[in-house]
């Protein structure tokens, strides 16, 4: 996709969001012992940075926990949706991290997460951007009368809306987490990714977009997950079925693709692919405070990106780095260490 010559100034976009209503009824009652769940659709006024002009734009989000109670935003990567807790008998996506008990305690803490928009949602724009979505997430806040968030904790390309929402709407922010996110996406990645979207595209072109989001999201799994988990993982020796040796690794890359291939629409995975490699913000801009999370054996999100943003953040930032088998993925699958150090970023 080609992009626009000139993007707009931050300041010029981040005036646009606007809350001009909201569809969802509020209806239940919330006191700290009784946290609970609203789930909303709003339609904001925003300037998209891919496009001219301000498009409507209808924003689905969700509020778990306490009322009253500190609001801390939580997205994670591009294959997360708003449930980030379980509610109404189905989980959410990050139930070891947030819930009653947990890292991000919902008797104490509000939480506001957001269904990632994506290029169809904004009309004729040539694409989504991270800017976008924190654009968007500010809407929520306007909608909702928070004029100040306690704390956004991201994770992947959450973590990278997250610096965006940090250098966009500094006035808003007391703190950021960001895990697994730095200030641009690393050119290997890059790459990746566009050979996986490449691979998408051909399967359209044939008739079968279901094989291309599968063959997408095994190629994506040989960057998420770890050498020593596939060490672990793969250790069997190839078996020789219907005529062709079988390796290990294809049953469990062949698995996770048709689960993936089920459940993600093709365009949507299109558009939040190329969203995570437009993704650019000065570090200089991040004037929260900001504690960065890296995982030693990442191999999308390099420890030297997440030094330099350390480097180069416009007010002191801490990095942390945990050891893990599970790489990229460490966010999702550890969550013991993931939680500690929640727990100790997001205390008054």
């Amino acid at each position: 996709m080609s992009l626009q010559a000139e993007a707009r100034s931050t300041a010029e976009s981040a005036s646009a969001a606007i809350a001009l209503h909201i569809d969802a009824a509020f209806d239940a009652v919330f006191s700290p012992s009784a946290p609970s769940v609203r789930l909303g659709e709003s339609v904001l006024r925003l300037r998209p940075k891919h496009a001219n002009g301000v498009r409507e734009v209808r924003v689905r989000w969700s509020l778990h926990g306490a009322a009253d109670a500190p609001l801390v935003i939580v997205q994670g990567g591009i294959s997360a949706d708003r449930r980030v807790a379980a509610s109404g008998g189905e989980a959410g996506w990050w139930d070891d991290i947030v819930g009653e008990g947990r890292a991000i305690d919902l008797r104490c803490r509000r939480v506001l997460s957001i269904d990632w928009l994506a290029q169809a949602d904004l009309g004729d724009a040539l694409a989504v951007d991270s800017d976008d979505q924190a654009d968007a997430i500010a809407g929520v806040l306007d909608v909702l009368g928070v004029r100040r968030a306690h704390a956004y904790v991201g994770a992947s390309y959450g973590a990278m809306v997250g610096l965006a929402f940090a250098a966009r709407h500094a006035h808003r922010l007391d703190r950021l987490v960001a895990i697994a996110g730095a200030h641009r996406a690393h050119p290997l990645s890059i790459a990746v990714r566009n050979i996986q979207r490449e691979v998408v595209r051909l399967a359209a072109r044939h008739g079968d977009v279901a094989a291309g989001l599968d063959l997408a999201r095994r190629l994506a799994m040989t960057t998420y997950r770890g050498e020593r988990e596939f060490a672990e993982r793969c250790a069997d020796v190839p078996r020789h079925v219907d005529g062709r040796f079988r390796f290990a690794e294809e049953g469990w890359l062949g698995a996770a693709g048709a689960r993936f291939a089920q459940r993600f629409d093709a365009d949507r995975f299109l558009s939040l692919s190329e969203s995570i490699d437009l993704h650019a913000v000065a570090p200089e801009a991040v004037r929260a405070s900001t504690t960065l999370v890296g995982i030693a054996s990442d191999r999308v999100v390099p420890l030297a990106d997440l030094c330099e943003l350390q480097r180069r953040c416009g007010s002191a930032a801490a990095l942390h780095v945990i050891d893990s088998r599970y790489g990229h993925d460490a966010f999702l699958k550890e969550p013991a260490q993931i939680g500690a150090l929640l727990h100790e970023a997001l205390e008054p």
